[in-house]
């Protein structure tokens, strides 16, 4: 009984700090990705989002096939019954797919247009779209702290978003007034997506007795035929013309996996911690991204508004998560993670 407790001790806190190293990774890495200079094109963002969601499926296959002791012929006839037989129940899973996708080619422009450390704090507005469409679509009722948590996440957001006259060398790039208007409105759309398709999502779940993996395997489906026709309509003519692969390095390759294996990661977090700490985990991954985009990164020259605003931003996150039961944390859950594989 101690062995397993201090087991389950140990997990929370290694899957906390995975967490913590996911997201931060994860966001600088894609930032640096579209924002580094060669020769060549640079590497589609559709075809990222289309690669992402088949390791998505492929994943989340192995995951069932673990939970059908590794029998592939059981494995197959789980899925035949659970999504061919059940044709209504998977079709439920094709607004959130088709929202999702719009919301991972969101966040690939938004960190085209702003440093990693902004898009961070900018992005805990999906906490305040995700209460507010759990409010209205589920009828929950938020606290005093919680509505308070909401605020001062706003004044925050605002904080950070507040114009600078900064006196940084000049030959730093510093992105134009217009892209950082691109990049917000695209946190912003993406904020709104994230908490709409998050609640929805929450609501699929609750109302029928699938695995949430079978259920993922569903909306990556979904996500790959609409990512695939979304390619093709956009960047068509670039795919013709040079390959779904162009632009493709190493960075490229660790920015799909780490898209695609984050849901996993966070999966653990919820199994074996709690929202108090995922809640620090997430701070702790915002101050994390400032100081890497700082010191390493070169793209972001923080400043004193910029600090008040992330703490306002880190301590609206912990108090939110502090104060919300566990039946009321799952849609926040769900608009962390995207379309990635939830507990």
């Amino acid at each position: 009984m101690v062995l397993s407790s201090a087991h389950s001790l140990s997990l929370k806190y290694v899957s906390l700090g995975v967490l913590v190293l996911q997201t931060t990774s994860l966001v600088l890495t894609m930032r640096h990705s579209r924002t580094l200079k060669e020769d060549g094109p640079r590497y589609l963002a559709s075809s990222a989002v289309v690669l992402a969601e088949v390791l998505k499926v492929l994943t989340c296959t192995l995951l069932v096939l673990k939970d059908c002791s590794f029998n592939v012929q059981s494995m197959i006839q789980l899925l035949k019954e659970e999504i061919v037989n059940k044709p209504m129940e998977t079709m439920k899973l094709a607004i959130p797919a088709g929202i999702y996708t719009l919301q991972n080619n969101l966040l690939y422009v938004a960190l085209s247009n702003l440093d990693g450390a902004t898009y961070q704090v900018t992005y805990q507005l999906k906490i305040l779209t995700t209460a507010l469409f759990s409010v209205s679509m589920l009828g929950k009722s938020l606290g005093l702290h919680q509505w308070l948590s909401l605020v001062l996440l706003m004044a925050g957001i605002a904080l950070v978003q507040l114009p600078t006259d900064s006196g940084s060398d000049p030959e730093q790039t510093i992105p134009t007034a217009g892209s950082q208007f691109v990049g917000l409105m695209a946190v912003l759309a993406a904020c709104v997506s994230s908490g709409f398709a998050g609640v929805y999502f929450e609501k699929i779940l609750k109302e029928t007795k699938q695995s949430v993996w079978l259920r993922n395997i569903q909306l990556g489906l979904f996500s790959f035929l609409f990512g695939s026709v979304g390619m093709m309509i956009y960047d068509g003519q670039k795919v013709i013309q040079s390959g779904m692969f162009q632009g493709y390095n190493s960075i490229t390759c660790i920015v799909v996996v780490l898209q695609a294996l984050g849901g996993l990661v966070v999966a653990v977090v919820i199994k074996y911690a709690d929202n108090i700490l995922k809640g620090f985990a997430t701070s702790l991954s915002i101050i994390l991204s400032a100081l890497i985009s700082y010191f390493v990164l070169t793209d972001f020259n923080p400043t004193g508004l910029f600090f008040i605003g992330t703490t306002l931003v880190m301590a609206a996150t912990i108090l939110y998560s502090y104060q919300c039961k566990p039946s009321q944390s799952v849609s926040v859950i769900k608009a962390e993670t995207g379309p990635n594989c939830p507990t």
